[in-house]
């Protein structure tokens, strides 16, 4: 019997790409423990450091052209897309150009690869200039009026990314259209209705562009966001969501469990779903993993096999 897929969007190709590799290599060879229809639809992240990048800021080791290409044939060679999260709010036509930025999709420009977006300008550039790639529309948009939410998809969206405020708000979620394209975020650790997401996304922003300009002209110099005078973070930001884990998201309204994604949403026509967690611990990850895509009477061993796995590639190290 065929099963209607569930379709996962993970996080993480460049801090945890092994990590993720690795847990791929579990869904083919281990299907048994998998939950029915479980499909990995893509892994979403960036190449650091990106100036296009959005939701939090990245930095880290520099990607070459040589990683880069490394990690495309990983993922790609199995089918699998990456998804660049270019959902920085706060660019400006003068970031269009950015080197770095343009380099990451023309090395990705095969058909296969996806891009998700905010900034109306970077959507349009990247829609003249690379348009073979898909585009997703983002979550940080926050959109959450029932009408502007069926306009964003009636858009040419291969993906719209429902602010996680929506999720249980089963009548306008029956009511909306093109319920297959809807992206669900399921574990977000923010709390509902949180008064600072929308400004924090901006701000991030501002702090990835700033982090970014610095490298160009002091590479050798750590970058310390009190040399930037032009630049001032709101300080009443103070997210209360910080160090939340997977049992904390559990207790949000906004939440959904996995026997709520294969009881409920997948029979109204739900088929997308993300999972938070780019820069987040592989503890997190691995629990979350354990929690969504593998049958309850399974995760115990699945659990074990998959840190053995780790652990034989040298990414975890257990006793």
């Amino acid at each position: 019997m065929e099963h209607t897929k569930a379709k996962f969007h993970l996080p993480g190709f460049t801090i945890h790409a092994k990590f993720n590799l690795v847990f791929l290599n579990m869904l083919k060879n281990s299907p048994e423990f998998f939950r029915d229809g479980v499909e990995i639809a893509s892994f979403y992240d960036v190449f650091p450091p990106a100036m296009w990048n959005g939701g939090r800021t990245v930095g880290g080791h520099t990607c070459d052209a040589q990683y880069i290409k490394n990690v495309l044939a990983a993922f790609n060679n199995q089918g699998i897309p990456l998804r660049f999260t270019f959902t920085n709010p706060a660019i400006k036509e003068e970031h269009l150009s950015d080197e770095f930025c343009n380099l990451i999709l023309k090395l990705a420009d095969n058909g296969l690869n996806e891009v998700i977006v905010v900034s109306p300008i970077l959507e349009a550039y990247i829609r003249e200039k690379y348009p073979r790639y898909k585009i997703t529309s983002s979550t940080c948009k926050r959109i959450t009026d029932p009408q502007l939410l069926t306009e964003e998809l009636n858009r040419d969206y291969h993906v719209v990314v429902l602010d996680y405020d929506l999720n249980n708000q089963f009548d306008i979620l029956e009511q909306i259209p093109h319920k297959e394209k809807c992206e669900l975020l399921i574990n977000s650790s923010c709390v509902p209705k949180c008064p600072f997401r929308s400004n924090e996304y901006y701000h991030v922003g501002l702090q990835q562009i700033a982090y970014c300009e610095h490298l160009k002209k002091h590479p050798d110099k750590p970058f310390r966001m009190s040399d930037y005078s032009n630049f001032t973070v709101k300080k009443n930001i103070n997210c209360p969501s910080k160090g939340n884990n997977i049992y904390d998201s559990k207790k949000c309204s906004h939440h959904i469990s996995p026997d709520a994604i294969w009881n409920q949403y997948l029979p109204m026509g739900f088929r997308q779903f993300k999972i938070e967690g780019r820069t987040a611990s592989q503890l997190f990850l691995i629990e979350n993993y354990m929690y969504y895509l593998i049958r309850p009477e399974c995760r115990d061993e699945a659990r074990f096999t998959f840190l053995h796995n780790l652990e034989r590639n040298g990414l975890v190290r257990i006793g």
